[in-house]
């Protein structure tokens, strides 16, 4: 009896334990210098699933998602959150994640998680070790605001204005000369007016100068 057991037990076919299992590939670092970047996700499964998600995340907890692709055997659907421009894409063994406007912010470690979402069982892969992007701040370039007038425009300007402030000058300064020469004939004549006498006598004009009497008095007998 137990050997017959034994028999039907042994003609029973064994699972295979490694049936629907999806292992995952990733590159341990993407440095990011021109806020682009690629990840590959690389997989491997060997079940029958026809209808698969595939979804990048963010932090050592996985807690944010970044984007998601899904795809069966005819349609391929991709999204992302707000915070990323991520852009997912199925080809055969491998799920690629184009990342772009990536800043420093954004430096830390991602994972790639693949899934079969039909037929049932559901399966997904086990954590990888996962990417580390690193992404390099950009300087920023200041450009000088360029000048909309023409060079020959403001040079024409400039030349004028200095001219017309060299002629100002040029007129005031001979202004000033005249001026002063016109001062120093006045310093130099002399007023010819008349003086007037003390006292007023009679038969003399107002204007006549007065004379002085005494020595004819000393002549008197």
């Amino acid at each position: 009896m137990l050997s017959g057991i034994l028999v039907v037990l042994f003609l029973i076919p064994i699972a295979d334990v490694t049936e629907n299992k999806i292992l995952v590939a990733q590159h341990p670092l993407l440095i990011v210098t021109n806020q682009t970047a690629t990840l590959v996700c690389n997989y491997t499964y060997n079940g029958t699933g026809k209808e698969f998600r595939a979804s990048l995340h963010k932090g050592t907890d996985s807690s944010v998602e970044v984007c998601f692709i899904s795809w069966n055997v005819t349609k391929i659907r991709s999204n992302s959150t707000q915070e990323f421009n991520c852009q997912g894409d199925h080809d055969k063994d491998k799920v690629i994640f184009n990342l772009w406007n990536m800043n420093a912010n954004q430096t830390d470690i991602y994972f790639c998680k693949i899934e079969v979402m039909y037929p049932p069982p559901y399966v997904y892969n086990e954590k990888s070790n996962g990417t580390v992007i690193h992404v390099k701040e950009t300087p920023i370039q200041i450009q000088e605001p360029q000048s909309t007038i023409p060079l020959w425009i403001l040079a024409t300007v400039t030349g004028i204005l200095a001219l017309y402030s060299m002629l100002i000058t040029a007129g005031f300064f001979n202004y000033w000369q005249k001026s002063k020469k016109r001062m120093y004939h006045q310093s130099d004549y002399m007023n010819m007016t008349p003086r007037h006498p003390p006292y007023k006598n009679k038969g003399y004009p107002s204007y006549a100068p007065t004379r002085d009497y005494t020595a004819y008095r000393s002549w008197q007998p």
